[in-house]
């Protein structure tokens, strides 16, 4: 039997048949959808994957993260270690390798891993500074130098990527292992630290150094005053205040002296001009002869390979010659030295710089030598050239300088021993003062000593150049 639709019933069932067959569309189109994004993320990984260099990360494409990270570290101004919490190390950077304060793969000294258990502790940043007493390569104790470190240390915290949340997607951690790691920063405070104290020490000793001889004064016209009737304590008195006046100026000279060779910045070349060291040194020593006479003690003089040397002062030939001895330890001369009788025309041995300031420098030395050694000894100066090099040294049989103090002979006002200094009229800025002049003069100065044998002083300067650098 035909069923007959009417026309409002045909239209009816041709729109349900057109949402039925809307809703099925867009059902298929939603699954294929779904599987063109999984396919997508599926093909980009591969493309990744296939195309890609294995080193990709977060810091840009072809670029391995653990390399990255530690290029950053390499070119970081402070030294950077990176431990876990027990402070096995994972890297070191180049600066903390200089540093010397990692011992097979661990953090060796204690003070940095006292700090690293209680950033693991409790995951807060610890920012120290301490001193380590590096063990030297002598071995001796005696020769330890406090390192002073800035030492700042923090847990790595893991850097994850949000950009394809996916369960297959794995988080990128830029500290490249599932352990906790700790950074550890390290800065070299030592110099810093160092010139505070010298700085401090400065002021101290400058103070001292003023108020001593001005409250001397002071005291002494005082004491003149009330003794004005009696005619030999006048003059005694009198004596004493010229004496401390006296060191007063020699004080201030003597701090004006430093202040200038500090502030220059050294002779432009055309400037500098040829300096006979042999000349120079002799004219230091005749300015020390007073001195050395006054304290009975011989200057000798030798140049090249001279061991018998020249005696430039009056003071009595008492010494027993062991100076020549310990030059010749210390590459000088050899043999015992014996009275000159004349004077050998020296060979010229010429650098280039200020023949005032030189000779300032190698008088200072001499000076030095007189006030520490004892009467009826002598003070040797030798004038060596040595390849491209003039050696100046000098030795004296005086009491030594300690090992420990060695370090610091060249700081201003520092003294080995201050109630000698005080005794002898010394200012403390002899030493300091050397050592500027002959860096100016693009030298070096060095010291050997041991207490009880004396001491050498051995300034080098370089030839002037375009002289004869055979005399070996």
């Amino acid at each position: 039997m035909a069923i007959s639709l009417s026309t409002t019933e045909s239209s009816f069932f041709l729109i349900i048949l057109i949402i039925v067959v809307a809703a099925a569309a867009l059902l298929i189109w939603q699954s294929y959808r779904k599987g063109v994004d999984a396919g997508a993320l599926r093909m980009v990984r591969k493309i990744a994957q296939d195309n890609e260099p294995p080193a990709s990360s977060v810091f840009g494409r072809g670029v391995n993260a653990q390399n990255a990270a530690h290029n950053l570290l390499d070119v970081m101004r402070s030294a950077v270690i990176l431990v876990d919490g027990l402070g096995n190390t994972r890297y070191v950077s180049p600066l903390a390798e200089q540093l010397d304060v990692v011992a097979d793969d661990h953090l060796e000294y204690d003070e940095i891993r006292d700090i690293l258990a209680q950033v693991v502790s409790d995951g807060k940043i610890r920012d120290r500074e301490i001193e380590l007493h590096v063990e030297p390569e002598s071995g001796r104790i005696t020769d330890r130098v406090p390192m002073y470190l800035r030492v700042r240390i923090g847990r790595i915290a893991r850097i994850h990527s949000d950009i394809m949340p996916d369960d297959d997607v794995d988080d990128i951690a830029v500290s490249g292992g599932a352990d906790e790691l700790y950074a550890v920063f390290l800065e070299n405070v030592s110099e810093r630290r160092n010139f505070e104290r010298m700085r401090r020490d400065f002021v101290t000793n400058v103070s001292h150094e003023l108020k001593t001889p001005a409250g001397a004064i002071s005291l002494l016209a005082e004491t003149v005053s009330d003794a004005a009737e009696d005619p030999d304590a006048v003059r005694y008195f009198s004596g004493r205040i010229s004496k401390e006046s006296e060191r007063l100026t020699e004080l201030v000279q003597k701090l004006i002296a430093l202040q200038k060779v500090q502030n220059d910045e050294g002779l432009a070349a055309a400037d500098r001009r040829p300096v006979d060291v042999p000349q120079v040194v002799r004219e230091a020593l005749d300015e020390n002869a007073v001195q050395a006479d006054a304290a009975n003690i011989e200057l000798r003089m030798y140049v090249g390979d001279d061991t018998v040397g020249v005696q430039t002062n009056e003071a009595n030939d008492t010494a027993d010659g062991t100076e020549a001895d310990r030059a010749g330890r210390s590459g000088g001369m050899d043999g015992d030295a014996a009275d000159g009788t004349a004077e050998p025309a020296y060979e010229p041995m010429i650098v280039e710089g200020d023949a005032d300031a030189i000779k300032t420098a190698v008088k200072n030395l001499v000076e030095n030598a007189v006030h520490y050694s004892p009467k009826g000894t002598h003070v040797g100066v030798s004038v060596k050239q040595e390849g491209g090099f003039v050696r100046i040294r000098v030795i004296d049989q005086g009491i030594g300088i300690p090992v420990e103090a060695q370090s610091r002979i060249f700081e201003r006002f520092y003294r080995v021993d201050p109630a000698r200094s005080r005794e002898t009229g010394g200012t403390g800025l002899g030493l300091a003062i050397t050592k500027h002049i002959v860096q100016e003069a693009g030298g070096t100065i060095d010291v050997w000593s041991r207490p009880g044998e004396g001491s050498t002083f051995t300034i080098t300067l370089p030839v002037a150049s375009g002289e004869n650098h055979s005399n070996d």
